[in-house]
């Protein structure tokens, strides 16, 4: 079993700083887990305490039914893949691989069978007698893959393995790497601050804040249910729209009414804002959400937002617009096909089943 279990973890360092707080995570056997965050938010120290790379300052870390505070990396049965790959220069890739292996006395006919096996799953056979200064960035991070996966580790980390690569590589890498994971069936970590490799591969993901976790869930959920304004800006591109509205009951209907517009709640969130009447919330609404009038007709007037097209963003199949709604900053996604230009105005409508209301003073959510 390659669970991970991390109780009340803490991390300060010498000079008083407290990176980790008091973090907690179990994460399943054979689950693809990602951690996400802003720079500085404990996502990398994390993955080096669970390594054995950092020391925890308090608290309890298991893999497995062991607890391995005191245990060395090497006795962790894990292995890490590097932002920098981390490769011999003066090794052959064959060598890169083996090493390992040959460190721990394993016999020289299993060895070449394990880094023929890997190379031809990673598709980098070919490269076996190069040496690394010969290898593209994308051949290097599947040589360093490859040297990971010769160990038949329990755990799988990785912290930011992508980041050198350019665009095209990272999503041929995004792929390899889960294909990597369902045949080899074991427990993966990976770190990384671009949101697209944590929902496109992750089975669940933690977003990390300030060394504390916002939410641990899926990618779908993280994406239509996040329980703060947190999660909620960081997942999602262009981020969430948050619109300062207040609450106010008219004959019986709650509505979210701003300076400039006013929109019909749903009945289904009645309940949880009875004691928000005639108080100041924030509307979380994603651009994506945001439609272009047309495509709503049977929609009353009250659920569209006029705005004024600051600028229109030409991204191919869409247009990205950003504006202002009376006085505040609002950015919509409507397909290319309408004919929409800068300094414009435009009627937007609203998909009401989308909305997210959050508490403006401690930002989590209220309703959705």
């Amino acid at each position: 079993m390659s669970t991970i279990k991390l109780q009340n973890i803490k991390k300060t360092y010498e000079d008083g700083t407290t990176v980790i707080e008091n973090l907690n995570l179990d994460i399943k056997d054979k689950e693809f887990i990602i951690l996400v965050g802003p720079s500085g938010c404990g996502k990398s120290t994390t993955l080096r305490m669970i390594a054995g790379l950092e020391e925890i300052t308090d608290g309890d870390l298991y893999i497995g039914d062991r607890r391995v505070n005191d245990v060395t990396p090497k006795d962790r049965d894990i292995a890490m893949v590097f932002q920098s790959y981390a490769l011999y220069p003066h090794m052959t890739v064959y060598k890169n691989m083996a090493f390992g292996l040959r460190n721990r006395k394993v016999p020289k006919d299993e060895i070449d069978r394990k880094v023929k096996e890997a190379a031809k799953m990673l598709d980098i056979e070919r490269y076996l007698n190069r040496k690394p200064r010969a290898l593209s960035g994308g051949q290097r991070q599947r040589v360093a893959l490859g040297r990971a996966m010769v160990r038949e580790p329990s755990v799988f980390l990785l912290d930011e393995p992508l980041s050198n690569l350019d665009a095209k590589l990272r999503t041929e890498m995004r792929g390899r790497i889960s294909m990597l994971h369902r045949k080899l069936q074991t427990t993966f970590v990976y770190v990384t601050h671009d949101q697209t490799e944590a929902m496109t591969m992750a089975d669940r993901i933690v977003v990390l804040k300030d060394g504390k976790v916002m939410q641990f869930d899926t990618p779908t959920e993280l994406y239509n249910h996040p329980q703060n304004m947190f999660v909620a800006g960081f997942i999602g591109s262009p981020q969430m729209n948050f619109l300062n509205v207040k609450i106010e009951v008219i004959k019986n209907k709650y509505a979210a009414v701003s300076d400039s517009f006013k929109i019909w709640l749903p009945e289904r969130m009645y309940d949880s804002l009875s004691l928000y009447r005639n108080k100041e919330v924030i509307l979380g609404i994603r651009p994506d959400d945001l439609h272009a009038e047309s495509f709503y007709i049977d929609r009353t007037s009250s659920d569209k937002i006029k705005i004024h097209i600051d600028i229109a963003e030409m991204t191919g199949s869409d247009y990205f617009l950003y504006g202002t709604a009376g006085t505040q900053k609002i950015t919509a996604k409507v397909p290319s096909t309408h004919t929409v230009s800068d300094d414009t105005d435009c009627d937007i409508t609203v998909d009401i089943d989308k909305i997210h209301i959050f508490d403006k003073i401690s930002e989590k959510l209220i309703c959705d």
